[in-house]
């Protein structure tokens, strides 16, 4: 569950202050960070090829999370939340393709692919704790 005291605003539960708060944008951040580490090595002729792919996709994580939060409704979030971890999804995909390419080792794509499994499983939580909090709002 996400840090923060809930607090009701309109429709929507909000667990944490900011969306720089949420553990969930916190662990996504990393796996972003990782990325530009590991992307920074490709070589040139990826700058506009998968390197930016893989940048795109890891930055789409944190930014869905992010836009969500700001969201009116906890379906509207949700929905957020769901395109973030597509983006995970794909950023998995585009960390084979380093790896078959031999632009990262076989240990890099192991500990950014358990890094961003981590990811999808924090981010189906808030996703879960989220749709419970839109539950209990209907209640009201």
């Amino acid at each position: 569950m996400e840090i923060g005291k809930a607090r009701a605003v309109g429709k929507t539960v909000k667990q944490a202050p900011d969306f720089t708060d949420l553990e969930t944008w916190r662990l996504a951040r990393e796996l972003r960070r990782l990325v530009y580490r590991l992307t920074a090595r490709f070589p040139p002729e990826e700058n506009f090829g998968l390197s930016s792919q893989l940048r795109r996709a890891a930055s789409a994580v944190t930014a869905s999370i992010a836009e969500g939060f700001g969201r009116y409704s906890n379906l509207e979030n949700i929905q957020f939340c769901r395109q973030s971890r597509s983006s995970i999804y794909e950023t998995r995909d585009h960390l084979t393709t380093a790896l078959d390419a031999s632009y990262i080792s076989k240990g890099e794509f192991e500990n950014a692919d358990a890094l961003a499994v981590s990811v999808i499983r924090i981010v189906n939580g808030y996703i879960r704790s989220t749709r419970n909090a839109e539950k209990a709002s209907d209640g009201d």
